[in-house]
């Protein structure tokens, strides 16, 4: 299978410019750029399936140039329904830095990162307008899908003129990088269109560009902070066991549709592992799979195996010898409760919350439904000591099988 016809099978082709892209991705080596505005100081998942898309395009022999956008990150790319709010440069030049160093470390240092506030710093304000606005008419702007959606509720001029920066950043790494071609999300199309008419009639030379579906979750909703669904790659804000319970659970139906965005694995290490899920997606191979691919890139194999062992030791209960980063990572989300002094078992599940009364503590203590640090309690008469918490200061509590509480011993 040509690399083009990969790209195809595996769903990342949804709109392309250039009648001979095929050819060009087949059979040239081609300096390509994508990029992002630093809205945060960390990308997420959605910004990781364009990513991999370009770091597969590198490996196949082509050129990546990753594009921060100091300069678009300013203004804002419109959104569907409202105005972005805007950035302070303090902000941005942060987001700029942790951007730049996950970008360099996803594409194992092999892509050239530029910022287009670079070639923005100083330009004039009708030098913009002459060598940009003068190539680009209100009516074609207009026309944009984008540009449609926001006219009843209304959109700023700032808004309004993002699609002419994002076109001067693709004539400028073209005629300054020989970066005759684009790749973004389908978001993306009207911007990257208008890059490809600027260039054309400012220099008379065709450029080429293809858009990847936006990657949802099983809602239909895509991966992105502003849908409130974030995963980030940064493992400081996502753990790498936060992502692995994420990609374990993903959508049965879309497993498969993720394994060919996401990861490396051939077409045939993929369709086996789908003749295997199809025959018993209980064993959930093509989710472990998801799981290891994404984990192991992002963070590498040791975070990975952490992330398994938290799972599997959460599963089985045995939590013994979890260490302070696992105990965190596996209860990030848990509100913690404070214990001050040496506490009797009963009284301190009715405090943590883990039981409304002594009288429903000690049926649960009696019935075997209660583990305190793995390890399960029935002495009514038990005694949680600093020397008994898990590295010298938690207490975890978990009641039946799945409801968890956590005390931090002061």
């Amino acid at each position: 299978m040509k690399f083009y016809d990969e790209l195809k099978w595996r769903g990342l082709i949804k709109d392309e410019a250039g009648e001979d892209l095929a050819d060009k991705l087949n059979n040239e080596s081609v300096t390509f750029y994508w990029g992002t505005d630093p809205t945060a100081d960390s990308l997420h998942l959605g910004h990781y399936s364009s990513l991999v898309t370009a770091k597969r395009l590198m490996k196949a022999g082509h050129k990546p140039i990753l594009l921060c956008g100091g300069a678009t990150g300013l203004i804002g790319d419109p959104r569907p329904t409202a105005e972005r709010e805007i950035i302070t440069k303090e902000a941005l030049n942060k987001n700029l830095e942790g951007i730049r160093k996950q970008v360099s470390e996803i594409m194992e240092g092999k892509a050239e990162v530029v910022n287009n506030y670079d070639w923005f710093r100083g330009y004039e304000f009708t030098d913009v307008l002459r060598d940009i606005g003068k190539y680009i008419t209100v009516n074609y702007m207009l026309d944009k899908d984008i540009i449609r959606r926001r006219l009843e509720t209304g959109i700023t001029f700032a808004e309004f003129a993002y699609m002419l920066i994002q076109g001067y950043d693709f004539l400028w790494l073209y005629e300054n990088k020989n970066c005759i071609m684009q790749v973004e999300g389908s978001d993306q199309w009207g911007n990257i269109t208008t890059g490809i008419d600027l260039i054309k009639k400012k220099i008379g030379k065709d450029a080429y560009a293809f858009t990847m579906p936006l990657v949802t979750d099983k809602y239909g909703k895509k991966f992105g902070k502003s849908e409130g669904n974030a995963l980030w790659l940064d493992e400081s804000k996502t753990s790498s066991y936060e992502l692995y319970q994420y990609l374990i659970n993903v959508d049965d139906e879309m497993v498969i549709s993720y394994l060919k965005i996401f990861t490396f694995l051939t077409k045939e290490e993929i369709e086996e592992l789908e003749k295997r899920h199809l025959a018993n997606p209980g064993e959930r191979e093509a989710h472990k799979a998801l799981a290891r691919c994404i984990i192991t890139d992002l963070h590498g194999e040791k975070s990975y195996e952490e992330a398994v062992k938290i799972s599997e030791s959460l599963f089985s209960g045995d939590i013994s010898n979890f260490t302070e980063k696992e105990i965190e990572a596996a209860f990030k989300g848990i509100d913690p409760f404070t214990i001050s002094e040496d506490k009797n078992v009963v009284d301190l599940l009715v405090e943590s919350g883990a039981c409304s009364s002594k009288r429903e503590a000690r049926e649960f203590l009696t019935n075997g439904s209660i583990t305190i640090n793995g390890n399960k309690v029935t002495d009514l008469e038990f005694v949680i000591t600093k020397d008994n918490c898990l590295v010298g200061k938690y207490v975890v509590i978990r009641r039946g099988k799945k409801k968890y509480y956590i005390g931090i011993y002061n």
